[in-house]
C-alpha cells in the first residue's frame, strides 16, 4: 500500500484546498461576477485584470482562468468535466442559480447514497453538481464498496 500523501504547505498565494479545478472562461472578470452571484463564490485573488482569478466557496477553490493557446471553455452540447460542490441547501441554492441565469439541467433530486443533489450549466458551458448531505450512508447500501486501505 502507499504511504498516505502529506498535506501541502500553506501559501497564501493559492487556495488551501487540495484539488482545485482550473476552468477557462471568455471573459474571466464576467465568470468571477455570474460565479459570486449565481453559485455564492467568493473572490481570493485576482492575477492581472483578465487572466486568473481564485474564488473559495467554504474549504474549497476554484480558479478561473483565460481563453489563450490550446485553453478553451466547452464547446456547447459537450461535457468534458462536471465540478461538484457541497452546500446546507440545496433547493435553495438551485433557486439562487436560476435566477441568476443557470440553466439548471437537473432539478433537485434525493437519492439513494444519502445526498439530494442538482445539476447546472453555467455561463460558459461548464457543468456542475450541487449536493446537500441528508443522511450518512454506507456505499454498501445502495451497491457500492466501501475501499478499506491499511
Amino acid at each position: 500500500m502507499p504511504a498516505p500523501v502529506p498535506g501541502p504547505k500553506s501559501n497564501r498565494s493559492i487556495p488551501s484546498a487540495t484539488v482545485i479545478p482550473v476552468l477557462i472562461y471568455p471573459d474571466v472578470r464576467a465568470a468571477v461576477a455570474w460565479l459570486e452571484a449565481a453559485f455564492g463564490f467568493a473572490e481570493r485573488v485576482r492575477i492581472g485584470e483578465d487572466h486568473r482569478a481564485q474564488l473559495a466557496f467554504g474549504d474549497g477553490a476554484v480558479i478561473v482562468g483565460d481563453v489563450r493557446h490550446d485553453r478553451r471553455p466547452p464547446r456547447p452540447g459537450e461535457a468534458t468535466h462536471s465540478v461538484m460542490v457541497r452546500v446546507n441547501d440545496v433547493d435553495t441554492h438551485c433557486e439562487r442559480a436560476r435566477r441568476n441565469g443557470a440553466r439548471i439541467t437537473m432539478e433537485p433530486t434525493d437519492f439513494e447514497y444519502g445526498e439530494r443533489q442538482y445539476h447546472a450549466e453555467d455561463l460558459a458551458g461548464h457543468q456542475w453538481t450541487f449536493s446537500q448531505t441528508l443522511a450518512d450512508v454506507a456505499p454498501e447500501e445502495w451497491g457500492g464498496t466501501s475501499i478499506v486501505r491499511d
